[in-house]
């Protein structure tokens, strides 16, 4: 299956095509949680093919995923700015 985008799904992030699984989500599965091909397919309902497909596309596109990758870090930020924190020190019980 081929790579894909559609402003409608995903907020247009490349994903594996009749997903909703980014590319960047394969990556981040594979390379930053240290998982193997095989074991992201598993874990995500995919064929090795796919996993290996969406990992092509991720090197073939460094601009691209960098932008993307740069704006999830952003949104990220953006809600621990917003999330609400639990009180600390010695009248937090109150």
């Amino acid at each position: 299956m081929p790579i894909t985008t559609d402003e409608k799904v995903l907020h247009g992030l490349p994903r594996v095509e009749g997903t909703r699984i980014s590319v960047l989500h394969v990556y981040e599965t594979v390379v930053d949680g240290d998982t193997d091909p095989a074991g992201a397919a598993d874990a995500l309902d995919l064929s090795l093919g796919e996993v290996y497909e969406a990992l092509a596309y991720y090197y073939n596109n460094p601009e691209e995923m960098r932008t993307h990758r740069a704006a999830q870090e952003e949104a990220r930020e953006e809600l621990r700015s917003r999330a609400v924190k639990p009180p600390v020190g010695p009248d937090s019980s109150r």
